[in-house]
């Protein structure tokens, strides 16, 4: 055996050494010429109730993809908003033949996959499971039972779904700025809220069906190892009793650009970043001539890779976000550019004038910039062809975006084609930078005053779109101090004296992460020493230690010095409890009132640290740390509540924290007090 495998390695280290002399390693390859790429054309049928069946058969793995579009403008749903979600949650809750459980494990058991969506399905399986696989995706759609208790459980879901992300500067921003865009009451603009959902019943539901899975409005692709004959006899019997609707969709009505740019903000106080999204609309499509022009100049911009402009400006030059990107999108239905971006809240002001100053300038490309933008985009475009998904969406636009049958065939050579002139002049058609919103969701106490200065009219908006006033900014009572802020919190705890004697806290708690349950074990004590343990399923797989001079980190079993940069950001942390030296120290600062999760909160600034400490109670309700990391400054904030008495003194069990944009909630099983020892830290 040892043998067989250095044989192996020896191939391995001739074919190296043979490479090496071929090939020169200091002279940059030459790009070899555009490749023709062939894409397979679905032979296509229409079914009696109307739908239209397209199958390409592709026999290099035993696959099978499935995917069911309906082309249709999108309905307003208005006091039942939501409920075209709520039918595709309830899509798949067995039929009359079989129950949900027993559906499920069916196609579990196959090792399948079936997904319903409010605007179509998916379905991928092995081929030669396909039949029974077809069949019971095609019966979770002709047959499908929409039960009371089924809704019930939807609208629960849904309702606490919503509540889970009802602070959340994403969800807010994304709601608000559609809303503006669009008009709350028309379909792009609308948005479900607990009073909506409440009101869906299970008639709504049926009559959404109805609407939205008409046979007659729908695309059916299959793809992979089948054959057109045998696929044909089996949608004809799978979606027999599929029957066709009369509804007439109406047209999506006409929306309108900005007179003029504008800033729309809300206000969002426990924010830990500010979201930018900025945009307009337009009315380009796919086929339309200047396509291939504009998307290659969205991909400059910022639509492509980490080196488009906007992140090599936001992120590389100035350390605003850790990523900016701009889309464009040209579907049937609604086409329009749009921009984002989140930032830390005190250079909301700057990372916007850096945006409109990118989107300005896209009007001026070097050769070098469209030459690399056109070798990615055709290295993506080949790479795509890899997944039947992206022929499945090929073969559908082909149809509903009334697109020449060379389109994707000649995609290569259109990119190809381009030229400087082309690509600078096309950005006119889709980016109007002097009828574009500009929309902020974020902490306005950090930001609000420099918005003023970009030279575009401002205007405040609450959580759901209502135009509202500026936040006030509230004043601190002339007799409350720092000192005073740091007292009354240390009283609230548990008062001065006991928090004194504490040498050393240590803290267990668990968070999930990505679906993973995580523990975490954080042990910090008098002289800035800290030790923290990460661990899953009961194994540590991570460790920091600082012992007050010295650091280290273990990832899996491997031990390395801390950087430079968390070496100093531990030495700051003398104190377990900084409040104590809070009278004596002059780096400390009283910022003002802010509002945290909806309460107010008196604001400590301390070089790289901001507190905050609730006026009514006393207690410490967050911090917000600045950190070097990489070479740029981020802000990591930490909200604290759910405070419990421990051996005479409070500390909270519940912990939020946002770092890097992941957001993250610790819940504390237990405290010790003056347990740790030197061996803690070693």
């Amino acid at each position: 055996m040892k043998r067989s495998l250095y044989s192996i390695a020896a191939v391995f280290f001739i074919s190296g050494f043979i490479s090496a002399q071929a090939i020169d390693i200091n002279k940059m390859p030459k790009p070899g010429p555009t490749p023709t790429v062939n894409i397979a054309t679905p032979q296509t049928f229409k079914l009696k109730n109307g739908l239209t069946v397209m199958v390409v058969e592709d026999h290099k793995l035993p696959r099978v993809n499935t995917t069911l579009t309906f082309d249709h403008a999108p309905l307003v749903e208005g006091s039942k908003a939501g409920v075209s979600g709520i039918m595709a949650d309830l899509l798949g809750s067995g039929t009359s033949k079989i129950t949900k459980d027993d559906f499920n494990k069916k196609v579990d058991f196959l090792g399948a996959s079936i997904n319903y969506r409010a605007n179509g399905a998916s379905a991928n399986t092995l081929s030669k499971y396909y039949p029974e696989i077809l069949n019971l995706f095609a019966a979770g759609i002709t047959d499908a039972q929409f039960s009371a208790d089924e809704l019930s459980k939807s609208k629960e879901r849904s309702i606490a779904g919503l509540k889970s992300t009802e602070l959340s500067a994403q969800v807010i921003g994304n709601r608000v700025f559609n809303a503006l865009t669009y008009g709350k009451n028309s379909a792009p603009g609308e948005f479900e809220t607990e009073t909506t959902l409440n009101a869906i019943t299970l008639a709504d539901v049926q009559d959404s069906y109805r609407k939205n899975y008409a046979p007659n409005n729908g695309y059916l692709v299959v793809i992979g190892d089948v054959k057109y004959a045998e696929v044909k006899k089996l949608m004809e019997k799978a979606f027999a009793d599929w029957k066709k609707s009369d509804y007439k969709f109406e047209p999506l009505q006409k929306f309108n650009n900005l007179a003029q740019t504008e800033i729309d903000v809300v206000d969002v106080p426990n924010a830990a970043q500010s979201v930018i999204l900025l945009g307009n609309l337009h009315d380009l499509k796919m086929k339309d001539p200047k396509y291939f022009a504009a998307t290659t100049a969205n991909y400059i911009l910022g639509g492509g890779s980490l080196e488009t402009r906007v992140n090599m400006n936001l992120r590389e030059k100035n350390g605003f976000t850790y990523g900016a990107y701009t889309s464009l999108d040209t579907s049937k239905y609604d086409s329009n550019f749009g921009g984002t971006a989140n930032v830390r809240g005190e250079v909301t002001d700057k990372a916007i004038k850096e945006f409109m100053t990118e989107i300005r300038g896209i009007k001026t490309i070097k050769p070098e910039e469209l030459h690399n933008a056109k070798e990615k985009q055709k290295g993506s475009f080949i790479l795509s062809l890899e997944k039947p998904e992206t022929v499945a969406r090929f073969a559908l636009n082909l149809i509903t975006q009334d697109l020449p049958k060379d389109f994707y065939t000649n995609y290569l050579k259109s990119v190809d084609a381009l030229t400087v002139d082309q690509v600078q002049k096309v950005s006119d058609e889709f980016i109007k930078p002097n009828n574009m919103r500009i929309f902020v969701a974020g902490k306005t106490s950090q930001f609000a005053d420099q918005l003023a200065t970009l030279g575009y009219p401002v205007k405040y908006f609450d959580a759901y779109a209502n135009p509202t006033s500026k936040p006030e900014v509230k004043k601190v009572d002339a007799n409350v101090t720092v000192a005073s802020i740091a007292d009354n919190y240390l009283a609230a705890i548990g008062g001065k004296d006991k928090v004194s004697k504490i040498t050393s806290v240590t803290s267990t708690a668990a968070t999930k992460m990505q679906g993973m349950e995580l523990g975490i074990k954080n042990i910090r004590a008098l002289g800035a020493k800290a030790n923290m343990e990460v661990s899953m399923m009961g194994n540590v797989v991570q460790k920091m230690t600082y012992d007050g001079t010295k650091g280290f980190m273990t990832t899996q079993g491997n031990k390395m010095e801390m950087p430079a940069e968390m070496l100093a950001a531990y030495a700051k942390e003398q104190n377990i409890f900084p409040e104590l030296a809070f009278a004596s120290s002059k780096d400390l600062a009283l910022g003002g009132i802010e509002k945290i999760e909806g309460a107010d909160a008196y604001v400590v600034k301390s070089g790289d640290t901001t507190y905050y400490y609730d006026v009514k109670t006393g207690l410490k309700v967050g911090e917000i740390k600045k950190q070097k990391m990489q070479g740029q400054e981020i802000e990591v904030p930490t909200y604290f509540s759910n405070y419990k008495e421990v051996d005479g003194v409070k500390f909270p069990f519940t912990i939020k924290v946002n770092q890097m944009g992941q957001d993250m909630q610790l819940d504390v099983k237990s405290y010790e007090l003056n347990k740790a020892t030197a061996e803690d830290f070693k």
